[in-house]
């Protein structure tokens, strides 16, 4: 398969798979005049890939998941713990997004959204405290 196969095989944009095997997560064979040559496993490869980076797995993550999914050995406590870190890590950004929420909320309230200059919007942004009412 060439690489606009496999771009639609697996929803990942040429540039997406061409920077995959620069970093060398995907390696496809090469044909006679240079062309990439894709292989079914590849494009698994590649399905995983997508999925992990769905998952926000970074980088380095999904390198490290991908190397424990082709080690038949592998401990799936060490899957388990790669997933278990990033799922801190989401839970630590939901909870810094619902306190951004919350206080914008508030600032939105306190806002009377009229005709006067007055604005605890803009008072908070440039590192004052908005006034009640």
């Amino acid at each position: 398969m060439n690489i606009g196969d496999v771009s639609t095989r697996t929803g990942l944009p040429a540039k997406t798979i061409r920077y995959y095997e620069d970093i060398g997560l995907v390696t496809p064979d090469r044909a006679g005049n240079g062309y990439r040559r894709f292989s079914p496993a590849h494009v698994h490869k590649l399905r995983f890939l997508a999925r992990a980076r769905s998952l926000g797995f970074s980088i380095e993550e999904c390198r490290d998941l991908l190397a424990l999914w082709e080690d038949r050995a592998r401990a799936s406590a060490d899957v388990r713990a790669i997933a278990n870190q990033h799922l801190d890590r989401i839970e630590a950004k939901i909870t810094e997004l619902q306190e951004m929420r919350d206080t914008l909320a508030g600032l939105v309230r306190a806002c009377h959204g009229d005709d006067r200059p007055d604005c605890p919007i803009l008072r908070d942004l440039e590192g004052g405290t908005p006034k009640a009412g």
